[in-house]
């Protein structure tokens, strides 16, 4: 339950976008998760800065989050301090070859943004859901490229308040990792370099992996993307499959029928639900192959 001292003492720094006991389905793809005692949806840097301060001033716990497509949420939800990097700040910006993003602007948004300039680099990426921040934070990838190959810089905001450049090679990406998930920070926006290259190309290769996504992926449901990375050499769907685990379901979490790496919501799923099968396919793909299987979801609100 929400501190009211709390919640009224950041209603005062950021009035009109704060929130008591907000329902985190409402903010994730899954469209699982309990309440945030406190939920956050700054409308600019500076209102982001000053949450971070109060947080850090108060001892509160403080939470990032993004379009929420890549996150399991307890069905307890999250204490302390949510915040959400999403509309007011989301800002795209072209400069010759270069495409500087705010961390809320939806990673689609900003490939279209770079077809209609003519600048090649993110065909990779269409389709990805999710927001710029939540990708750099991880190097999100698809159709074989990362966002890390485009990344020119990154500005961070840290948890003490205080907004840090950081550089290309300062953001130590690897597979599905950059430096956050050993220093965290969050993410405020990031500069792309990209090439010229011609608009009809782009839009043929964009739509193309686009077909290629709707054949292949349940989009029709709610679901988080990719729930395990691939393991060195080989593919999690892949490993999955060859157990018979498609169509699987623990309550109505089940293992996608059309791809094996994705668990859908059949419309009234809990986080235990889909906790449940992962671990499920894990000690079955184990067994079966002596792979440990590595979560790609990040899971939140079970501290």
């Amino acid at each position: 339950m929400a501190d009211l001292t709390l919640y009224h003492g950041l209603l005062a720094l950021i009035p009109g976008r704060v929130r008591a006991g907000e329902p985190m389905k409402k903010h994730t793809s899954w469209r699982i998760g309990g309440p945030a005692d406190i939920f956050v949806e700054p409308g600019n840097r500076r209102e982001l800065q000053l949450v971070v301060s109060f947080a850090r001033d108060k001892g509160i716990p403080l939470t990032v989050i993004g379009a929420g497509s890549n996150l399991l949420v307890s069905d307890n939800g999250i204490r302390g301090i949510v915040v959400k990097i999403g509309n007011g700040m989301a800002r795209v910006f072209t400069v010759g070859n270069e495409i500087t993003v705010e961390a809320g602007a939806k990673l689609a948004v900003v490939a279209s943004t770079a077809r209609d300039a003519g600048l090649g680099g993110f065909e990779f990426s269409t389709g990805i859901p999710g927001t710029v921040g939540g990708a750099v934070a991880m190097n999100a990838g698809a159709n074989g490229s990362a966002v890390s190959a485009l990344v020119k810089n990154v500005l961070i905001l840290n948890f003490d308040g205080n907004f840090v450049g950081k550089s290309k090679e300062d953001m130590s990406f690897s597979y599905r990792r950059s430096i956050l998930h050993s220093e965290p920070a969050i993410i405020v926006e990031a500069t792309f370099t990209c090439y010229p290259r011609d608009k009809k190309l782009i839009r043929e290769e964009m739509a193309d992996y686009l077909k290629k996504r709707k054949a292949s992926q349940p989009l029709c449901y709610p679901n988080a993307g990719s729930v395990f990375k691939n393991p060195p050499g080989d593919s999690a769907g892949r490993l999955i499959e060859a157990t018979g685990l498609k169509g699987v379901r623990v309550g109505n979490a089940q293992i996608s029928t059309l791809h094996a790496n994705f668990i859908i919501n059949l419309g009234s799923a809990t986080a235990k639900d889909v906790l449940a099968l992962i671990e499920h396919v894990r000690e079955v793909v184990n067994s079966r192959f002596g792979v440990d299987l590595q979560p790609e979801i990040k899971f939140t609100g079970y501290d």
